[in-house]
């Protein structure tokens, strides 16, 4: 094998043909004939190391010379991973190369040369692994030293060597295997002896001697909650080469390039993002041990449950708790107390038991409240912090299912605030947001009527009431009868709003406000036959007029409009907006608009909306959408009486629009090489529904029918106008408004 023509390395057959491993290799010098062989490598417990040659560490030149091998690196590098630092150790290197008498010795050929223990430390006095941290420590101490060491010598390692930190295999096997019961055995020993220790392990699933991680592990709940362990255990998470990614080759140390062609698991990456790497920016929370707790899981049936982790941690206020189940199969029960700990009062040290309260640093009072989130999840939880103290928390979990609860705060239940009444009600659920839960619960005399005339049934009931004109005339087919329909609208409007009054503190009668909404109701209800219904009263709006009308409403014609491509969500817009558009009106008759709004956010009313669009199969992209374009209604509902009727020119009415954000992000108004342009279907779409808005304003404020078709074709020919300077803009808004100047 040798490189250089003076010296001729060989090594034995067998290694090539894969029947045997070679112990040794010869040496020969053709300079002089010297002969040797030459030990390779070996742990004793397989084969070994063929690319290796084993230096004797009982010549102090030889250790030396190591050691300004390794402080020449350091030099270098701020980390250095020594690889099976295990063998070096004076226990396993005597066994190994110099085993006493009698031992038999686990290398061929070394029983022979063994040694007496006396013998044997009279030559390797000093273990060389505290030498080589020692002269780190004084020569380069920004060094970071990381041992691989197996054969349970993790402790020795970091408590007798000093190492910085040294590789926990029994992480990897241990939890592979599922040997939950004899991992959880360890943490408990190790916290037993000195809890600093764990924060010197490195956890890892895979490492360039190991199989690959998703081959050990898979890609699926029990890879990500094993990796969850791993990233939220003291000590140092390290992730192996291709660990993310979801490579199935397994690559060593002397690999120069991949051999397989394999690409990035997309799917795989965006879970780490979602669910792991999260938790690495936290690490400052689970790296220590000053509160690290690992818990039992008790079961109902009273006996422990080792299949299951539960470690809590804190670092000041901020809290964690984690709980994996490392078995297929389902696991319920209690967190209840914590495995034992060492305490120490004085000279005198006791192993000790806490519960998950004190864990935590939960106060123990019936009042307060402690509200935490599943990182996984992101719902929120509620728990009596008393109650935590004494019975624990409750948890079910399925197969190799996990918890990260995060982001505990503390409540205290108060009249204005009531949480146990919340925590009672929810029963142990998660929920999306905790505020929202009680404000809404808070709210709820006034959401259930709310939810009662605004939802998916009863929007449906009316659309099914509405008037369909003829296809072939505009004489009606039949004149469907909803005074019942709407008798029903008016009477559980009038509930909604008694409960809305009430709240504000008015003593008003909510009878006209829900006749009001009634008619309202009844006008859109008749859109569909409205050039009908102008005829019958010997007025004839324009044909373009209505076709633009109706086009809109007809979504098989009009489909171009992004939220119209569902004839329901047109009527299900319509109809939110007209129970909802003059709800400030009650206590602010005089520029209402915004204040509605304001009433819908902060009595959190939307949701109920959004509730109902999402019960028509709408996407939430559209119901955003939909939502929008609500408020932009109620704000605007009286565009045409402010602007039109004070003959306000029109491009000053336009950028009053535009000013408006939300206005903006509707009709998708961006900035591009320094100029703002906006989308034509959306704008468009703005447009036809503001029409719709004047037309029921119109019908409301104008009995007169000659009167109505002027100021409805007044209406008209105002967005007709703005439609045609849009098509001249050529989508520029400055183009836009220029061209609507001096009209």
């Amino acid at each position: 094998l040798s490189w250089d023509d003076r010296v001729s390395i060989q090594i034995e057959d067998h290694y090539y043909d894969n029947s045997d491993a070679a112990v040794v290799f010869k040496r020969v010098d053709r300079w002089t004939g010297d002969t040797r062989y030459i030990y390779h490598g070996n742990d004793g417990t397989s084969m070994p190391w063929n690319d290796t040659a084993q230096l004797n560490f009982l010549n102090p030149k030889v250790r030396e010379a190591v050691i300004q091998t390794i402080l020449q690196i350091a030099k270098r590098f701020p980390v250095i991973r020594f690889d099976a630092a295990m063998t070096l150790t004076k226990k396993h290197f005597q066994r190994l190369w110099y085993p006493e008498p009698g031992s038999g010795g686990d290398i061929p050929s070394r029983a022979g040369l063994g040694m007496t223990k006396e013998q044997f430390n009279v030559n390797f006095p000093i273990e060389f692994w505290r030498e080589v941290v020692d002269r780190i420590n004084q020569e380069i101490p920004d060094t970071l030293l990381l041992a691989e060491a197996f054969w349970l010598m993790e402790g020795y390692f970091v408590r007798t060597l000093g190492m910085h930190r040294v590789y926990n295999s029994a992480f990897m096997n241990m939890l592979r295997d599922e040997k939950n019961q004899e991992y959880r055995q360890v943490i408990k020993n190790t916290i037993e002896f000195d809890p600093e220790i764990l924060k010197r392990y490195v956890n890892f699933m895979n490492n360039p001697d190991e199989r690959t991680a998703v081959d050990q592990f898979g890609k699926g709940d029990k890879y990500f909650g094993v990796c969850t362990m791993m990233v939220t255990m003291p000590g140092l998470p390290m992730f192996g080469h291709g660990q993310v990614e979801g490579f199935t080759e397994k690559y060593g140390m002397e690999y120069q390039r991949a051999y397989w062609n394999e690409s990035p698991d997309d799917s795989l990456i965006d879970r780490h993002e979602r669910e792991i790497f999260p938790l690495m920016h936290r690490r400052r929370l689970f790296a220590n041990v000053d509160n690290f707790y690992l818990y039992d899981f008790y079961s109902p049936q009273g006996y422990v449950n080792e299949d299951v982790f539960a470690y809590s941690n804190r670092m000041g206020d901020d809290r964690a708790l984690v709980i994996y189940h490392n078995k297929y199969a389902s696991a319920r029960g209690w967190i209840r107390s914590s495995v034992s700990f060492p305490l120490k009062v004085g000279e005198t040290r006791s192993l000790v038991q806490t519960n998950l309260g004190n864990g935590l640093n939960l106060p123990d009072d019936h009042r307060q409240f402690v509200i935490f989130r599943d990182h996984t999840s992101g719902l929120e939880y509620i728990r009596n912090c008393q109650e935590l103290h004494k019975n624990g928390l409750y948890i079910e979990l399925d197969a190799y299912k996990s918890h990260v609860f995060l982001d505990f705060r503390i409540v205290t239940d108060t009249e204005e605030h009531p949480y146990a009444n919340l925590e009672k009600e929810l029963n142990g659920k998660g929920i999306p947001s905790m505020d929202e839960a009680l404000q809404e619960m808070l709210l709820r005399h006034i959401l259930l009527p709310f939810r009662d005339l605004i939802n998916a049934g009863q929007i449906r009931w009316l659309i099914d009431h509405r008037q369909i004109p003829s296809s072939k005339s505009d004489v009606i087919v039949e004149e469907k009868n909803i005074n019942s329909v709407l008798d029903e609208i008016e009477e559980k409007t009038k509930v909604f709003l008694t409960e809305v009054l009430q709240k504000l503190g008015d003593s008003s009668n909510p009878q006209m406000f829900a006749r009001d909404i009634r008619q309202r109701i009844f006008n859109i209800l008749q859109l569909p036959i409205f050039d009908s219904q102008m005829k019958e009263g010997g007025v004839k709006t324009t044909i373009k007029l209505n076709r633009y009308l109706q086009n809109g409403l007809d979504t098989r014609e009009f489909n171009q409009f992004p939220l119209t491509n569902g004839d329901s969500k047109v009527w299900c817009v319509l109809i939110c907006w007209a129970v909802i558009k003059d709800l400030g009106k009650i206590i602010q008759p005089e520029y209402y608009e915004e204040y509605s709004i304001s009433l819908l956010d902060e009595w959190r009313l939307w949701k109920i909306i959004s509730g109902a669009f999402k019960e028509f199969g709408v996407q939430d992209d559209e119901i955003n959408q939909a939502i929008s374009l609500i408020r932009l209604m109620i704000r605007y509902q009286s565009w045409r009486e402010r602007y039109l009727s004070t003959h306000t020119p029109l491009n000053q009415i336009l950028q009053s629009w535009l000013n408006d954000p939300e206005l903006q992000n509707f009709a998708a108004i961006n900035h591009y090489q320094g100029k703002l342009w906006f989308n034509k279907e959306c704008f468009e779409e703005l447009l036809w529904w503001f029409f719709i808005t004047a037309i029921i304003e119109l019908q409301e404020k104008t009995t007169a029918k000659t009167r109505l078709q002027k100021e409805l074709t007044n209406t008209y020919n105002a967005i007709r106008q703005i439609l045609d300077a849009e098509i001249l803009s050529e989508y520029e808004v400055e183009k836009l408004i220029n061209q609507l100047q001096g009209k």
